[in-house]
């Protein structure tokens, strides 16, 4: 299967999202990632019900090799340092100051391979008045602004999954495959450094637009009510989701489905403008007539009509989804300890090639054996021995 990043190798020092986040998209593109982890109980993230397998660091973890070291004792750094010698980047995402504390840091990573590209990731960056303050997902969102956008002022409550730790992920692997092409130029590598509150803010970037622009500040249904974007019930209880967007045909198309093209003469109801000024009272109007038909009825209208919508699925929905089969989005391997390991693949596809085989997760020190001495021999013409020009 297509493998952009073949050659590539790749030293991750990650623990919990945002580190193995990063080192998982390279896996998926190819790069030969392993991971160094401390022995005995590795990734924090593995911990659950007793056992070192947790569904949360499957998540992040696959396509990758595992070997348990721990570099404050000198047999062990210099295993380390054999494996940073012949790498082309290290991800480390721990607290600024702890990597130099482990024989970790920049500077010497650097003596030691001039080529290398050390990707840091940090809570706040590495230096300023924050930087010494611990950092996980939700004071990420918190500080970027981006949480005030999610959370309900009638029910305010934290929701949905670790955003700020996958998006810090995507933010670095974006940063080192930048430093990676400019590496074939150079012959010498980069410093990558990315914070959460930075990646997080970056990510809120819609919203510091209209800041700027019209010194609007956004809250958590500015953009649905902008968009008129709804969430209704149907008579069976499934919920599907509609994105109205500009184009009138969508409202046409959803009168049409609805049986209702008289809609439109409510002066409420009758353009964009008022649309979005009344969208309270049209999601009483649209809630009162999607609860009287289920969803494929409604889904069956919904496409007939091409109005922009989709059932809101549950988790368990999603794999038995026509389209989803089709794409063959959902792969599966099997590990020779754990068993069966599905997962789903990534989403990038090159000449119309998706990457459908995978790797399980390691267990702790599953590779320490193979990777003892180093990496093996480097084959020839890979994308790490490229030349200055």
């Amino acid at each position: 299967m297509t493998k952009v990043l073949q050659g590539v190798r790749v030293v991750e020092h990650g623990t919990f999202i945002t580190g193995p986040a990063a080192s998982m998209l390279l896996a998926d593109l190819g790069a030969d990632v392993v991971k160094v982890e401390l022995p005995g109980t590795g990734d924090p993230f593995r911990a659950f019900k007793g056992g070192l397998y947790s569904p949360h660091f499957q998540t992040y973890n696959r396509n990758k090799r595992s070997i348990t070291l721990n570099t404050k004792q000198a047999d062990d750094l210099a295993q380390f340092d054999a494996l940073i010698r012949e790498a082309d980047v290290y991800i480390q995402n721990f607290r600024p100051g702890f990597a130099e504390q482990i024989g970790a840091g920049e500077e010497r990573l650097r003596a030691l391979n001039p080529r290398l590209i050390y990707c840091a990731i940090s809570g706040f960056g590495p230096t300023g008045p924050a930087a010494h303050r611990p950092s996980y997902d939700t004071v990420a969102q918190a500080a970027s602004g981006y949480l005030r956008l999610l959370v309900n002022p009638g029910n305010p409550r934290v929701v949905g999954p670790a955003i700020a730790d996958s998006v810090t992920g995507y933010y670095a692997a974006y940063g080192i495959l930048g430093a990676l092409h400019e590496r074939h130029s150079t012959g010498v590598g980069r410093k990558v450094e990315v914070s959460m509150f930075e990646a997080m803010t970056h990510f809120n970037l819609d919203a510091f637009t209209h800041l700027f622009s019209v010194d609007e500040v956004m809250g958590p249904f500015s953009r649905p009510s902008v968009s008129q974007s709804y969430v209704l019930q149907c008579s069976d209880g499934k919920w599907l989701a509609l994105h109205m967007s500009s184009p009138e045909k969508f409202w046409q198309g959803l009168a049409t489905a609805m049986e209702r093209t008289d809609i439109f003469e409510d002066e409420r109801f009758a353009s964009r403008p008022a649309r979005i000024e009344h969208q309270e009272d049209l999601m009483q109007v649209l809630g009162a007539i999607f609860c009287l038909r289920d969803r494929v009825d409604w889904c069956q209208r919904l496409e007939a009509n091409d109005v922009p919508y989709s059932p809101m699925y549950t988790t368990a929905e999603v794999p038995e989804d026509a389209q989803a089969k089709h794409l063959q989005l959902f792969v599966e391997t099997q590990h020779p300890v754990i068993g069966r390991f599905r997962t789903v693949r990534s989403p990038i596809s090159f000449d119309g090639e998706r990457t459908l085989d995978v790797t399980a997760p390691p267990l702790l020190g599953e590779h320490n054996a193979e990777l003892r001495d180093g990496w093996a021999p480097r084959a020839a013409n890979t994308p790490s021995q490229e030349t200055t020009s």
